[in-house]
């Protein structure tokens, strides 16, 4: 695709955006802590930094009033959002200096005072056809062409917000082929298998998820003798022979354990390999990723702006972050722990975190495929909610953006994101209120009714 592919008005907003950094000395940027909003920040700090701007970079881990009070109080002259903002629009017109949006979730509103450049103003959806990255990265070659070499980055971020599962559409085509005609991603056959040394990574991979294997060091030896493959193998190394034997096996554990076709064809999903980083998109945003949900960004903003030691860190916090986001699915998996309610299925994650991953897994592998997931962490004074669908509950009315926003207010809480992923917070002592209201919002949205 060439910038003619992209609309006028996108590229007239992330000219201005532009020009109004050149005219700065100093940037601050904010961005949430997920992948998409690690790397959407780490691209936007190597832009600035090569356009000799200083500058500092504030992740946080939602956007609500609290810390919108902070960018609000902020003696910046020149504000950057990436991967938040879309909900405070509103605020963002009241401030007195400079601010640019590069977000992606449902629009709240448009602005004429705010440089705001997101997906949905344009036709596009942001919720499958252009995250965080891919709008800081699109500003980034705004910039300056230069900056196309972080395209691997604005890959890895469609990854961690799982754009990437049914092939490139919209703005993302567009960094993609881009991306590929430069020789910077390279795509490789998907597969049921997990990339890496088999027996490692199935010991601590949640997805897939295999019931009796995943984590059972017993099931995993079962399974590889089973398949005719030594436990040393890695993925890259197997025959075509070994590779058909053991995703078989696989499909064969999958499907007697539930999981839904629309599953099993995400999960034999096409990978992207970024030369430049030696490793594939998915495994560079959950490096990213854990930096973020461990409390230490800065060394996922330092690993996605390339310093080897942070890349090393990261991949440790990876490591550890895997462990215990498996074991946190073992305990949920034991047939308790996910409550059934009338139209959504919900789970306590206090005492384990991780509550967005936690509900990503029990969705797509241990939970009621026809109901939503809520997974809520009420282990603080204010609870965090993390919400997860699939595109089938999608078609049958189901709008989890819309589901947490009504249902978080319903307890004076906040809450939004998109259709199939969303999340919010309240205050802990309302949570039994909150599941009976968003399980009486899931249900007239399936049946079609508005809220009175």
């Amino acid at each position: 695709m060439v910038d003619s592919d992209l609309p006028s008005k996108l590229l007239s907003i992330l000219s201005k955006a532009a020009d109004i950094v050149r005219g700065h000395n100093f940037i601050q940027v904010y961005s949430h802590y997920d992948a998409d909003g690690i790397t959407a920040a780490s691209i936007v700090g190597k832009a600035l930094h090569r356009a000799g701007k200083e500058y500092r970079i504030t992740i946080f881990p939602t956007l609500i009033d609290e810390f919108m009070q902070i960018i609000e109080s902020t003696p910046s002259e020149c504000v950057i959002v990436t991967d938040l903002g879309a909900s405070y629009i509103d605020r963002f017109e009241k401030m007195t200096c400079d601010v640019i949006v590069l977000d992606h979730h449902t629009l709240r509103g448009d602005s004429e005072k705010v440089c705001y450049a997101n997906p949905h103003m344009f036709g596009v959806d942001g919720m499958t056809s252009g995250c965080g990255a891919t709008m800081a990265f699109l500003f980034a070659i705004a910039m300056d062409e230069r900056n196309w070499d972080l395209a691997p980055l604005a890959m890895a971020g469609i990854a961690g917000d799982r754009q990437h599962l049914n092939g490139m559409s919209g703005f993302n085509t567009f960094v993609f082929e881009g991306a590929v005609d430069r020789g910077l991603i390279k795509p490789m056959p998907g597969s049921l298998i997990p990339v890496g040394r088999l027996y490692d990574e199935l010991l601590i991979s949640t997805d897939p998820y295999i019931r009796g294997v995943s984590g059972n060091r017993e099931g995993i030896s079962r399974l590889l003798k089973d398949a005719g493959v030594p436990e040393d193998r890695d993925y890259v190394d197997l025959t075509e022979e070994e590779s058909i034997r053991l995703s078989s096996l696989i499909a064969i554990r999958l499907i007697q354990q539930g999981v839904s076709r629309e599953k099993l064809e995400e999960l034999a999903r096409t990978k992207y390999y970024l030369p430049g980083w030696n490793t594939d998109a998915e495994s560079l945003s959950s490096f990213l990723n854990s930096c973020g949900r461990q409390n230490m960004p800065s060394v996922g903003i330092g690993a996605g702006m390339g310093d080897p030691d942070c890349l090393k860190q990261a991949k440790e916090l990876d490591n550890t972050s895997r462990k215990q986001l498996m074991e946190g699915i073992k305990v949920l998996d034991n047939g308790e722990s996910i409550i059934q309610m009338e139209n959504i299925q919900w789970f306590d994650s206090s005492s384990t975190g991780f509550t967005g991953m936690l509900c990503g897994t029990v969705m797509s592998y241990i939970g009621d495929p026809d109901k939503p997931t809520i997974g809520i962490n009420a282990s603080d004074e204010n609870a965090n909610v993390s919400s997860r669908g699939t595109f089938s509950q999608l078609a049958k009315g189901i709008d989890l953006a819309e589901a947490m926003k009504e249902g978080c207010a319903s307890v004076g809480g906040e809450g939004g994101g998109h259709k199939i992923a969303a999340g919010g917070s309240f205050k802990s002592e309302k949570r039994d209120e909150f599941l009976k209201n968003v399980d009486a919002i899931v249900g007239r949205q399936k049946q079609g009714k508005s809220a009175s």
